[in-house]
Protein backbone atom coordinates (compact mmCIF):
# COMPACT_ATOMS: atom_id res chain seq x y z
CA UNK A 1 0.00 0.00 0.00
CA UNK A 2 1.19 3.87 -0.96
CA UNK A 3 0.60 6.79 0.39
CA UNK A 4 0.04 9.07 -2.66
CA UNK A 5 -0.87 13.03 -2.95
CA UNK A 6 -2.99 14.13 -5.87
CA UNK A 7 -2.99 17.93 -6.67
CA UNK A 8 -5.94 18.81 -8.29
CA UNK A 9 -8.45 15.71 -7.60
CA UNK A 10 -11.79 17.42 -7.33
CA UNK A 11 -13.17 16.66 -11.13
CA UNK A 12 -11.27 15.26 -13.91
CA UNK A 13 -8.17 13.26 -14.29
CA UNK A 14 -7.14 13.78 -10.88
CA UNK A 15 -10.02 12.97 -9.38
CA UNK A 16 -10.57 9.22 -11.60
CA UNK A 17 -6.71 8.88 -10.69
CA UNK A 18 -7.91 9.07 -6.96
CA UNK A 19 -10.51 7.18 -6.67
CA UNK A 20 -8.65 3.96 -9.07
CA UNK A 21 -5.96 4.26 -6.07
CA UNK A 22 -8.13 4.22 -3.15
CA UNK A 23 -10.07 1.43 -5.11
CA UNK A 24 -6.76 0.02 -5.17
CA UNK A 25 -6.10 0.12 -1.14
CA UNK A 26 -3.55 3.15 -1.45
CA UNK A 27 -3.74 6.26 0.82
CA UNK A 28 -5.03 8.84 -1.09
CA UNK A 29 -4.86 12.31 0.13
CA UNK A 30 -6.62 15.14 -2.52
CA UNK A 31 -5.85 18.68 -3.22
CA UNK A 32 -8.53 21.44 -4.11
CA UNK A 33 -8.47 25.24 -4.82
CA UNK A 34 -10.42 26.60 -1.75
CA UNK A 35 -12.66 24.54 1.27
CA UNK A 36 -15.66 24.64 -0.72
CA UNK A 37 -13.72 22.24 -3.69
CA UNK A 38 -11.76 20.32 -1.22
CA UNK A 39 -15.18 19.57 0.46
CA UNK A 40 -16.32 18.62 -2.74
CA UNK A 41 -13.68 16.38 -3.44
CA UNK A 42 -13.60 14.65 -0.41
CA UNK A 43 -17.07 13.70 -1.02
CA UNK A 44 -16.58 12.37 -4.73
CA UNK A 45 -13.69 9.92 -3.51
CA UNK A 46 -14.96 9.90 0.36
CA UNK A 47 -12.48 6.43 1.22
CA UNK A 48 -9.59 9.18 0.66
CA UNK A 49 -7.60 10.05 3.64
CA UNK A 50 -7.67 13.70 3.75
CA UNK A 51 -8.02 16.71 1.87
CA UNK A 52 -5.91 19.67 1.85
CA UNK A 53 -6.94 22.44 -0.25
CA UNK A 54 -4.90 25.83 -1.33
CA UNK A 55 -4.82 28.11 -4.66
CA UNK A 56 -1.76 26.84 -6.55
CA UNK A 57 -1.72 30.46 -8.16
CA UNK A 58 -0.92 32.28 -5.24
CA UNK A 59 2.90 31.65 -4.30
CA UNK A 60 2.19 32.14 -0.60
CA UNK A 61 -0.92 29.66 -0.85
CA UNK A 62 1.16 27.28 -2.93
CA UNK A 63 4.23 26.91 -0.24
CA UNK A 64 1.24 26.42 2.54
CA UNK A 65 -0.14 23.34 0.73
CA UNK A 66 3.77 22.02 0.79
CA UNK A 67 3.52 22.41 4.56
CA UNK A 68 -0.22 21.11 4.88
CA UNK A 69 1.61 17.87 2.53
CA UNK A 70 4.55 17.42 4.87
CA UNK A 71 2.28 17.45 8.15
CA UNK A 72 0.09 14.53 6.40
CA UNK A 73 3.88 12.95 4.39
CA UNK A 74 5.67 11.53 4.19
CA UNK A 75 4.34 10.40 0.46
CA UNK A 76 5.55 7.25 -1.57
CA UNK A 77 4.26 8.88 -4.52
CA UNK A 78 2.93 12.99 -6.06
CA UNK A 79 1.27 13.82 -8.78
CA UNK A 80 0.88 16.80 -9.99
CA UNK A 81 -2.28 16.81 -11.83
CA UNK A 82 -3.91 20.41 -10.89
CA UNK A 83 -3.28 22.73 -14.19
CA UNK A 84 -5.80 25.15 -15.97
CA UNK A 85 -6.49 25.34 -19.87
CA UNK A 86 -5.59 27.52 -23.07
CA UNK A 87 -9.07 29.31 -23.35
CA UNK A 88 -7.42 32.61 -21.71
CA UNK A 89 -8.57 35.09 -24.16
CA UNK A 90 -5.91 37.94 -22.51
CA UNK A 91 -3.37 37.50 -19.78
CA UNK A 92 -4.88 37.06 -16.46
CA UNK A 93 -2.52 37.80 -13.65
CA UNK A 94 -1.95 36.40 -10.16
CA UNK A 95 -1.62 38.24 -7.39
CA UNK A 96 1.94 37.67 -7.81
CA UNK A 97 1.72 39.31 -11.02
CA UNK A 98 2.44 36.10 -12.91
CA UNK A 99 -0.33 34.80 -15.73
CA UNK A 100 -2.49 32.57 -13.52
CA UNK A 101 -1.40 29.41 -16.38
CA UNK A 102 1.81 29.42 -15.70
CA UNK A 103 1.97 29.90 -12.08
CA UNK A 104 -0.57 27.04 -11.80
CA UNK A 105 1.15 24.60 -14.42
CA UNK A 106 4.46 25.36 -14.11
CA UNK A 107 5.86 27.55 -11.37
CA UNK A 108 3.51 25.22 -8.48
CA UNK A 109 4.74 22.16 -9.37
CA UNK A 110 8.09 23.45 -8.94
CA UNK A 111 7.53 25.08 -5.85
CA UNK A 112 5.89 21.86 -4.41
CA UNK A 113 8.21 19.56 -5.20
CA UNK A 114 11.18 21.99 -3.82
CA UNK A 115 9.48 22.42 -0.35
CA UNK A 116 7.01 18.86 0.01
CA UNK A 117 9.84 15.67 1.33
CA UNK A 118 11.12 13.76 -1.35
CA UNK A 119 8.54 11.07 -1.87
CA UNK A 120 9.71 7.97 -3.67
CA UNK A 121 7.82 9.09 -6.91
CA UNK A 122 6.73 11.79 -8.70
CA UNK A 123 4.88 12.11 -11.70
CA UNK A 124 3.95 15.54 -13.56
CA UNK A 125 0.55 15.80 -15.96
CA UNK A 126 1.84 17.21 -18.99
CA UNK A 127 0.23 17.46 -22.78
CA UNK A 128 1.13 16.44 -26.50
CA UNK A 129 0.85 19.92 -26.78
CA UNK A 130 4.60 20.01 -24.56
CA UNK A 131 5.81 19.56 -28.11
CA UNK A 132 4.29 23.05 -29.65
CA UNK A 133 6.16 24.79 -26.24
CA UNK A 134 8.94 27.49 -26.50
CA UNK A 135 12.04 26.17 -25.64
CA UNK A 136 14.14 29.24 -25.56
CA UNK A 137 12.40 29.92 -22.15
CA UNK A 138 12.50 33.66 -22.82
CA UNK A 139 9.78 35.69 -21.00
CA UNK A 140 7.96 32.81 -19.41
CA UNK A 141 5.62 35.99 -17.63
CA UNK A 142 4.56 36.59 -20.74
CA UNK A 143 5.53 40.15 -20.42
CA UNK A 144 6.66 41.20 -23.66
CA UNK A 145 5.05 38.84 -26.10
CA UNK A 146 1.86 39.58 -27.30
CA UNK A 147 -0.58 36.93 -25.04
CA UNK A 148 -1.62 34.03 -26.91
CA UNK A 149 -3.65 30.96 -24.08
CA UNK A 150 -2.65 28.25 -26.31
CA UNK A 151 0.84 29.02 -26.34
CA UNK A 152 0.84 29.76 -22.75
CA UNK A 153 -0.69 26.44 -22.10
CA UNK A 154 1.69 24.62 -24.46
CA UNK A 155 4.42 26.62 -22.61
CA UNK A 156 3.45 25.64 -19.36
CA UNK A 157 3.45 22.19 -20.34
CA UNK A 158 6.83 21.71 -21.67
CA UNK A 159 7.71 23.41 -18.57
CA UNK A 160 6.30 20.65 -16.20
CA UNK A 161 8.38 17.71 -18.84
CA UNK A 162 11.46 19.52 -18.34
CA UNK A 163 10.51 19.87 -14.37
CA UNK A 164 10.39 16.07 -14.53
CA UNK A 165 13.73 15.29 -16.50
CA UNK A 166 15.60 17.87 -14.02
CA UNK A 167 14.32 16.07 -11.52
CA UNK A 168 15.02 12.79 -12.82
CA UNK A 169 18.85 14.12 -13.55
CA UNK A 170 19.47 15.28 -10.05
CA UNK A 171 17.25 13.32 -7.86
CA UNK A 172 19.07 10.01 -8.65
CA UNK A 173 16.85 8.48 -6.00
CA UNK A 174 13.38 9.46 -7.21
CA UNK A 175 11.56 7.94 -9.97
CA UNK A 176 10.33 11.28 -11.87
CA UNK A 177 8.38 11.12 -14.99
CA UNK A 178 6.57 13.14 -17.01
CA UNK A 179 2.74 11.84 -18.62
CA UNK A 180 0.51 12.80 -21.56
CA UNK A 181 -2.62 11.64 -20.73
CA UNK A 182 -4.44 12.27 -24.26
CA UNK A 183 -6.77 14.54 -25.26
CA UNK A 184 -10.04 13.83 -23.26
CA UNK A 185 -13.52 14.66 -22.56
CA UNK A 186 -12.39 16.45 -19.54
CA UNK A 187 -13.57 19.86 -18.79
CA UNK A 188 -10.29 21.38 -19.87
CA UNK A 189 -10.22 19.17 -22.73
CA UNK A 190 -13.93 19.78 -24.21
CA UNK A 191 -16.59 17.21 -25.45
CA UNK A 192 -15.28 16.81 -28.37
CA UNK A 193 -12.10 15.26 -27.62
CA UNK A 194 -11.07 12.14 -29.03
CA UNK A 195 -8.95 10.02 -26.71
CA UNK A 196 -10.45 7.50 -24.20
CA UNK A 197 -11.33 9.59 -21.09
CA UNK A 198 -10.83 5.89 -19.16
CA UNK A 199 -7.60 5.19 -19.96
CA UNK A 200 -6.32 9.17 -19.41
CA UNK A 201 -5.79 8.46 -15.43
CA UNK A 202 -4.47 4.95 -15.96
CA UNK A 203 -0.43 5.67 -16.35
CA UNK A 204 -0.40 8.48 -13.64
CA UNK A 205 -1.53 6.25 -11.05
CA UNK A 206 0.61 3.08 -12.48
CA UNK A 207 3.78 5.25 -12.30
CA UNK A 208 2.62 6.25 -8.85
CA UNK A 209 2.16 2.78 -7.16
CA UNK A 210 3.31 -0.41 -9.47
CA UNK A 211 5.89 -2.65 -8.91
CA UNK A 212 5.86 -3.90 -12.65
CA UNK A 213 9.77 -3.25 -13.85
CA UNK A 214 8.38 -0.60 -16.70
CA UNK A 215 6.59 1.90 -14.39
CA UNK A 216 9.73 2.04 -11.66
CA UNK A 217 11.84 3.96 -14.01
CA UNK A 218 12.54 7.53 -14.51
CA UNK A 219 13.00 10.10 -17.10
CA UNK A 220 10.96 9.02 -19.37
CA UNK A 221 7.61 10.69 -21.24
CA UNK A 222 4.74 7.89 -21.26
CA UNK A 223 1.50 7.46 -22.87
CA UNK A 224 -1.11 5.17 -22.12
CA UNK A 225 1.91 3.06 -20.38
CA UNK A 226 4.03 3.00 -23.30
CA UNK A 227 7.01 5.34 -23.68
CA UNK A 228 6.31 8.36 -25.73
CA UNK A 229 8.50 10.90 -28.38
CA UNK A 230 8.93 14.15 -26.20
CA UNK A 231 9.95 17.26 -27.02
CA UNK A 232 14.39 16.80 -27.01
CA UNK A 233 14.67 20.25 -24.77
CA UNK A 234 13.18 17.98 -22.09
CA UNK A 235 16.12 16.06 -21.73
CA UNK A 236 18.80 18.85 -22.63
CA UNK A 237 20.60 19.52 -19.02
CA UNK A 238 21.37 23.26 -19.96
CA UNK A 239 17.87 24.23 -20.69
CA UNK A 240 16.97 22.08 -17.75
CA UNK A 241 19.40 23.99 -15.40
CA UNK A 242 18.22 27.18 -17.49
CA UNK A 243 14.51 26.61 -16.34
CA UNK A 244 15.01 25.76 -12.89
CA UNK A 245 16.92 29.02 -12.33
CA UNK A 246 14.35 30.64 -14.01
CA UNK A 247 11.66 28.72 -11.42
CA UNK A 248 14.09 30.10 -8.43
CA UNK A 249 13.99 33.24 -9.49
CA UNK A 250 10.53 33.94 -9.63
CA UNK A 251 9.59 32.17 -6.74
CA UNK A 252 12.59 32.92 -4.21
CA UNK A 253 12.68 29.12 -3.96
CA UNK A 254 16.34 27.53 -5.08
CA UNK A 255 15.85 24.09 -5.85
CA UNK A 256 17.37 21.63 -3.32
CA UNK A 257 20.80 20.61 -4.00
CA UNK A 258 21.36 16.95 -2.86
CA UNK A 259 23.93 16.20 0.00
CA UNK A 260 27.06 14.49 -0.87
CA UNK A 261 28.59 13.26 2.28
CA UNK A 262 31.51 12.22 2.37
CA UNK A 263 32.91 8.35 3.11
Amino acid sequence: MSKVLITGSADGLGKMAAQLLVAQGHDVVLHARNPQRAKEAHAATPDAKAAIHGDLSSIAETKAVAAKANELGPFDAIIHNAAIGSSERRRIATADGLPAVFAINSLAPYILTCLIEKPKRLVYLSSGLHRNGDASLEDLAWERRHWNGFAAYSDSKLHVTILAFAVARKWKEVFSNSVDPGWVATKMGGPGAPDSLKDGSITQAWLAVSDEVAAKTTGHHFYHKRLREFHPAAADPAIQDKLLAEFARFSGIPFPIPIVRSS
